[in-house]
């Protein structure tokens, strides 16, 4: 029986206990959570002792985990096994051992099979079909972009916060899951900090906004937002300081190339034909950012703009050891290099609109 972490509660609830749950998946925050909810639901039946065993290779000895099904608890006659497969490749031996395990469970004991996930060979294998067919499997599917807003608004929901109905509310569970996609443990951490930071009850967009960049390194928004106003100074001197701070330059470049690739899709989506508040939407552009993009967008200069985006994956190759031709090899230096072409852009960009915007001034008559 195959369901989902998010339906484990459901099947707890509906079917109670089985005797074997094997969980799967490489989503550290969701196997943590299921594997809680079982911990408690098997200590809630009495289940008082526990053993764990890690399959440390192909040399693992799987005596010890079949005796230990046939065993009785020290302390109580219900025992609680966990299994734990880190490489997900039980071995010939393994598998055999996983099928007879199957076959001769108890129901005295309640396994937990911890696994990481699995490609399609795997989820076919023969002892992978033993542990589904003899309880249940949970898959630790990743929550994916689309889905993530969704997931936020029922973790705010079950700490008692929500955010603002309709299309603003959409907004800033839209400007949240950018802040934290890919990284279900962050959210979870940011999510925590709302319950810690606010009262019960509905959150605007600002307390969002603001709990958020001051988890995501608040100095480095500074940064980004120095570059994008077109201040070189500052711009520099915080981008030493982080150096100075043993700030690692992964984020640094991070922030910088995800606004550089930001007015990519803004100028592609204003070329295809969309007013510009769509295009920054389509953008994923929210909050303070809106106003500094619809001041630039007008001005830029799509050559200067595809240039810079291959500055930016330059940038990121030197960030990661390699060697880019013309490109310092310090990271630092590079991140500098980044940041003057994206200030260069700007400053290109706003004298252009400046330009539009004067009135022509006419030759006088003779």
């Amino acid at each position: 029986m195959q369901v989902r972490a998010d339906q484990l509660a459901t099947q707890l609830a509906r079917s109670g206990l089985k005797s074997i749950y094997t969980l799967h998946g490489d989503e550290p925050l969701l196997a943590q959570e299921a594997a809680d909810t079982l911990r408690a639901a098997a200590r809630a039946a009495g289940f008082g002792d526990r053993q764990v065993f890690t399959v440390s290779g192909a040399h693992f000895d799987w005596s010890g985990v079949l005796g230990a099904a046939r065993s009785m608890g020290l302390f109580t006659d219900r025992q609680l096994i966990e299994i734990r497969i880190p490489s997900g490749k039980p071995g010939k031996d393994g598998s055999s051992a996983l099928q007879a395990y199957c076959e001769q469970i108890s129901p005295d004991v309640l396994t937990l099979v911890h696994l990481p996930r699995l490609d399609r060979e795997q989820l076919k294998s023969a002892w992978f079909a033993a542990l589904d067919r003899a309880g249940v499997a949970v898959r630790l599917d990743p929550i994916e972009r689309h889905a993530l807003p969704g997931w936020i608004a029922q973790r705010l929901a079950a700490q008692g916060q929500r955010v603002a109905a309709g299309d603003a509310g959409q907004q800033t569970l839209a400007y949240f899951a950018d802040r934290v996609e890919g990284n279900l443990l962050a959210a979870h951490q940011e999510l925590q900090k709302l319950a810690l930071l606010y009262p019960a009850g509905e959150l605007s967009f600002e307390q969002i906004e603001s709990a958020v960049l001051d988890v995501a390194r608040f100095d480095i928004a500074q940064l980004v937002s120095a570059v994008l106003a077109g201040q070189p100074g500052r711009a520099l001197r915080m981008l030493d300081g982080l150096k100075a701070e043993g700030e690692s330059p992964v984020p640094v470049h991070w922030m910088l190339a995800n606004d550089v690739m930001a007015l990519q899709r803004a100028r592609g989506a204003l070329a295809a034909g969309l007013p510009l508040p769509m295009a920054l939407r389509e953008a994923r552009v929210w909050g303070d950012k809106e106003r500094v993009f619809q001041a630039l967008l007008p001005g830029v200069d799509d050559g200067a703009l595809a240039a810079l985006v291959v500055a930016a994956s330059d940038c990121d190759g030197v960030i990661k050891g390699l060697r880019r031709p013309d490109w310092p090899e310090d990271a630092w230096e590079a991140l500098r290099r980044l940041a003057l072409g994206l200030l260069d852009l700007v400053a290109a960009a706003t004298a252009r609109r400046g330009a539009a915007r004067r009135p022509m001034t006419l030759p006088a008559a003779s």
